[in-house]
């Protein structure tokens, strides 16, 4: 039983730091200006922000319902795009901010 009980403990501290990354990738991509998205090359602010308000609005909801098979393969594509976008898009935009205008 105990087993059970440390298994069920370590998913639910691993759906919560999901949760948190994904909320962390929506507000810093809310906070960035439009602009700064475009002059990356990558895809379009609104596009981020809905990929990733989707994700999150989907491992918000795996807490209360289960998903089944679809809804799980859903969340790891929604995952992996919250990581790109931090290990990609997110220190791309960091660099276009810092970048000085003359």
């Amino acid at each position: 039983m105990l087993v059970f009980e440390v298994q069920s403990w370590l998913m639910l501290a691993v759906l919560l730091a999901i949760i948190a990354v994904k909320g962390f990738t929506l507000v810093s991509a809310i906070g960035f200006r439009p602009d700064a998205f475009e002059a990356t090359g990558k895809q379009t602010k609104s596009t981020w922000v809905g990929i990733l308000t989707v994700g999150l609005v989907l491992e918000l909801a795996s807490l209360f319902v289960p998903l089944g098979f679809i809804g799980s393969i859903l969340n790891i594509g929604f995952t992996i795009a919250a990581l790109v976008y931090l290990a990609d898009v997110r220190p791309a935009l960091k660099e276009v901010m810092r970048r000085p205008r003359w």
